[in-house]
């Protein structure tokens, strides 16, 4: 079933409320009038209210509200905030290193604004320690506080603890700080390629290579002495 309003010659009831181009009250109308005043200021009889008595249309240009319209959705579609959980896995011991490795995920994953489940997963005799599960569990929640909360606190669920964790960010100003984050670098890079320092640097090659220029004339200039101190011995012995 279509949901697109009724245009002009679609519209079929004996009179309508109008509403003029600027959205002033015309009244109540027959159809034909309707239609002549549309055409008379050269835009669509729209039907905005199909359930009213009689129904509501409205004289404006179509065409160019179905683009503002679907202009209006694809904008409110790229703000639009989707959360997600990401999960991370840990061992009970754990090495430094791959700890470290691991908190650095659940920091990028809250600064994006997702949620972080952590689990904690025990093999053998590991699940007769889930004090150890705790501890890591507690360890890592005070070391992102700053970024989230705790927001399902650590629960044994098989051989596995689990905790959710929480962005203090919302999706969305993640999503606006990221972008604005973007077009900062982007303007950055387009002002190192087309600012004055760029426009100078033919001159700076051409300077370097006008002070190396000179060089050569002159080291041959002084290895032409030392032929001739070499050959004055061969012409006296000679005239000898």
């Amino acid at each position: 079933m279509s949901t697109e309003p009724r245009i002009n010659d679609r519209i079929r009831v004996p009179e309508v409320r109008l509403v003029g181009p600027s959205g002033e009250q015309v009244g109540i109308v027959p159809l034909a009038k309707a239609l002549e005043l549309a055409q008379e200021y050269d835009l669509d009889l729209v039907e905005v209210a199909a359930t009213a008595r009689p129904p509501v249309c409205k004289l404006m240009d179509y065409g160019k509200f179905k683009y503002e319209s679907a202009m209006k959705a694809r904008e409110a579609r790229k703000n639009q905030a989707h959360t997600v959980i990401k999960e991370m896995k840990l061992r009970p011991k754990i090495d430094p290193h791959d700890y470290d490795t691991k908190k650095g995920h659940v920091v990028r994953f809250l600064k994006q604004g997702d949620k972080v489940k952590i689990t904690i997963m025990f093999r053998g005799r590991e699940q007769s320690r889930p004090e150890l599960g705790f501890r890591l569990l507690q360890r890592l929640a005070n070391d992102v506080q700053d970024l989230g909360f705790v927001e399902s606190s650590a629960k044994q669920d098989g051989r596995n603890m689990i905790m959710v964790l929480g962005p203090h960010k919302k999706k969305t100003e993640a999503m606006a700080e990221a972008r604005a984050a973007a077009d900062a670098r982007k303007a950055e890079r387009q002002g190192r390629t087309t600012g004055p320092d760029a426009a100078e640097e033919p001159d700076a090659e051409q300077a370097v290579e006008a002070t190396e220029a000179p060089e050569a004339p002159a080291a041959e200039a002084a290895e032409a002495p030392e032929a001739a101190e070499v050959e004055q011995p061969a012409e006296a012995s000679q005239d000898a």
